[in-house]
């Protein structure tokens, strides 16, 4: 890959370790010519890899917006790949992948250009509680399709689907030892810590991960950055309440709240926004712009 920060293309960032050994951390960064107005850290959903982003991607660049998009550890081109010996969870990720590759971002686009981490659904979840774990490093969250998977946020039947469901996910990771969500149909190949620790989280309504002896949930109320929190029409596992459920959990951070339809009637869900993410896209830039030119006016 070429080297300066309005390349493209594939990089590896070395893992952290942990207690799996995890090796590297695939990414693809898109730049934004070679002074990005921010940079977001694009952090996916369980199954999802940080190639699908690609439309997406390109429409933050169209707008001066840079992008890394990291395969979370064990998934998609990042190594190894989960399994058996897997033992990573929730915690791993907010102490060990979040601050890599934070770093590595910071290093290769400097430290003077903004840099926000940008969750899907459970990466929206770590990145809450990264930030809740280190608050100085990133500049603000950008939540989309990011919400609580606690009950609590689901209305009727999709109350007891929900709680039914991840019960049932992480009893079968326990088992087998790995969630076998690629031949299952959901989430993709994942530890079983991993899934216990979503399971938990259904059920408690509580970030409380195995391994950790740290208080996410008083970190997380005294997060003071600013967020931008994106539920999506047709979304089905993270809607409007479980998404507001994540941000009850950070009274002291400045939300920026919005829902997207789609213009012209098309069709999005939890994972297709990706695919036609130009509103959303848009309405990244304008809250960043809002950002910058109240910040710079200050100074």
């Amino acid at each position: 890959m070429t080297a300066g920060p309005a390349a493209t293309g594939t990089w590896r960032i070395p893992a952290a370790g942990g207690p799996d050994g995890a090796e590297f951390l695939a990414a693809t960064v898109t730049g934004a010519g070679s002074a990005p107005r921010a940079v977001v850290v694009i952090w996916p959903a369980l199954g999802v890899k940080a190639s699908y982003y690609a439309p997406f991607r390109d429409q933050l660049a169209s707008r001066g917006i840079a992008s890394v998009a990291v395969d979370l550890r064990g998934q998609g081109d990042s190594r190894p790949r989960a399994g058996r010996g897997t033992r990573h969870g929730y915690h791993e990720l907010a102490t060990r992948d979040w601050p890599a590759v934070i770093r590595a971002t910071r290093e290769r686009f400097g430290p003077r250009t903004p840099l926000y981490l940008l969750g899907h659904s459970i990466g929206g979840q770590v990145s809450v509680m990264h930030t809740a774990h280190d608050p100085r490093g990133a500049d603000g969250i950008i939540l989309v399709a990011a919400g609580s998977v606690d009950h609590r946020g689901f209305l009727g039947a999709d109350k007891l689907r929900v709680l039914a469901s991840t019960q049932f996910i992480s009893l079968v990771a326990r088992f087998w030892g790995y969630w076998p969500g690629h031949r299952l149909g959901f989430g993709g190949r994942q530890p079983a810590r991993l899934m216990r620790d979503w399971a938990r989280i259904c059920r408690t309504g509580r970030f409380a991960p195995t391994g950790s002896d740290f208080d996410y949930e008083t970190g997380m109320a005294q997060v003071a950055l600013p967020v931008l929190a994106v539920s999506v029409e047709g979304d089905r596992l993270a809607p409007g309440r479980a998404v507001d459920r994540l941000c009850a959990k950070l009274p002291s951070a400045t939300i920026d709240r919005w829902h997207f339809r789609p213009e012209h009637g098309g069709r999005v869900d939890h994972v297709r926004w990706a695919r036609s993410g130009e509103g959303i896209a848009e309405r990244i830039s304008d809250w960043l712009a809002q950002r910058h030119t109240v910040r710079d006016s200050t100074l």
